[in-house]
């Protein structure tokens, strides 16, 4: 019989610890969502500043001959190295130098150490991302791995989702009005004279915006959104970013379902070359139908 009282104890206690057990509240991360903010906005300035600082300089010094199909590809190369540049090189410096500004403004920094002595170890210690939330390095931006058979593969797979989905989301955005799906996009190639301008182009739209686009996106973007969040969370916002880079409405939309698809790859894959040659295909019969079947 006290055996049974004591079981019977026991149980009324284990259900009432867990009628009472207190519910977790889901909260902002706000030093999470800082860090993705901070993110989305360097790349999308980096890109605005890039155009700037190389555009307005090739502008005064060539005049209307900026518009070439030559110098269209100097300033593509010049644009997207000052891009990377800006993105995957500066960031991690600069965080650097803002540590060792902290460190010498902390009190509790010992008196024996000079501030040229704080600043100098500080300086002096190797950029990675153990000690650098800004630093990456080539797995984290999916490039540790050399390309395989099925990246290869997976690229036209790839494709065909694109298509199905770009054109899901561009049927779905018709409904309004504003929406002009007919739009063209304007590449920077106004036009073509030789076949040299031809060549030119294609090196520009479907090797080097390729390339230049994916180890910024779907590289060091995404490689520090998945740090922070989920696949599905870091795919959506790279996704949208990428789409609003490209300024139109209907390029947008066709960009980001890319976007989603690549994002997709690299996640599969683990690295961003299924993702490059994708994006080469896509640009690859874009570039076909606009400026060759014509």
């Amino acid at each position: 019989m006290k055996n049974e009282e004591q079981k019977t104890v026991k149980k009324t206690v284990k259900t009432g610890a867990k009628a009472t057990k207190p519910r977790q509240k889901w909260h902002f991360d706000k030093e999470k969502i800082a860090f993705v903010v901070f993110l989305l906005a360097w790349v999308a300035l980096s890109f605005a500043a890039s155009q700037i600082i190389v555009a307005y300089p090739m502008q005064m010094l060539l005049g209307e001959a900026v518009t070439k199909p030559l110098w269209t590809l100097v300033y593509s190369i010049l644009q997207y190295a000052l891009t990377i540049a800006l993105v995957v090189w500066l960031p991690p410096r600069l965080w650097r130098q803002a540590k060792a500004r902290r460190r010498l403004a902390n009190p509790g920094t010992k008196a024996a150490q000079t501030e040229d002595a704080v600043e100098e170890k500080i300086l002096s210690t190797p950029i990675s991302v153990k000690n650098n939330p800004l630093a990456t390095n080539r797995n984290e931006m999916g490039m540790g791995d050399f390309p395989t058979f099925v990246d290869i593969g997976l690229a036209p797979i790839g494709y065909v989702a694109y298509l199905v989905l770009a054109n899901v989301l561009t049927m779905a955005m018709s409904i309004f009005e504003w929406f002009n799906k007919d739009q063209t996009q304007d590449v920077g190639f106004g036009y073509f004279i030789t076949t040299g301008d031809r060549v030119m182009a294609m090196i520009a739209l479907v090797l080097i915006a390729p390339i230049a686009e994916e180890i910024l996106m779907r590289g060091w973007l995404y490689g520090k959104m998945r740090t922070k969040l989920s696949a599905v969370s870091a795919t959506l916002l790279v996704s949208v970013l990428f789409g609003l880079l490209h300024g139109q409405w209907n390029v947008g939309v066709a960009t980001f379902a890319l976007s989603v698809v690549m994002c997709s790859l690299r996640e599969i894959t683990g690295t961003i070359w299924s993702g490059i040659l994708l994006h080469m295909l896509s640009n690859g019969i874009a570039f076909y139908i606009l400026y060759v079947a014509i």
